[in-house]
């Protein structure tokens, strides 16, 4: 039995805060939950939530050093968001301009998929439940 309950946050560091801020609310439509610029560390730390609890951690630092490469680099691998309607979800980005890669399908579970960036090149995946 696990001692854990699931998943509380994911934590991400930005470049460009308002540009990473931007693109997690306004495009993928997380809720801002609270926002707090740290002064001491000139660092923003922006918490979101999507509708079932899920959220994220979006700290924005001057300068962070660049991830080692995408995406076998040692760690982690990318985020998966669930969306029910791939095709919807994928013409509400390319409205926003951003370009995903064609629709995969996962050859253990039969579930459709497909790939995007955040604006630091995370890579970020739409998987339809």
């Amino acid at each position: 039995m696990s001692f854990c309950q699931g998943f509380h946050h994911v934590a991400i560091i930005c470049r460009d805060y308002a540009r990473s801020k931007h693109f997690y609310t306004e495009i993928l439509g997380f809720e801002v939950v609270a926002e707090t610029y740290r002064a001491e560390r000139q660092s923003y730390k922006l918490d979101l939530r999507l509708a079932d609890g899920s959220q994220i951690e979006l700290f924005s630092f001057p300068h962070p050093p660049q991830r080692p490469s995408r995406p076998e680099a040692c760690g982690l691998r990318h985020l998966a968001l669930a969306v029910t309607h791939l095709e919807a979800a994928i013409a509400h980005l390319q409205a926003h301009h951003i370009a995903t890669e064609p629709i995969r399908r996962d050859d253990l579970t039969g579930r459709r998929f497909t790939f995007f960036q955040d604006p630091d090149q995370l890579p970020l995946e739409l998987y339809e439940c």
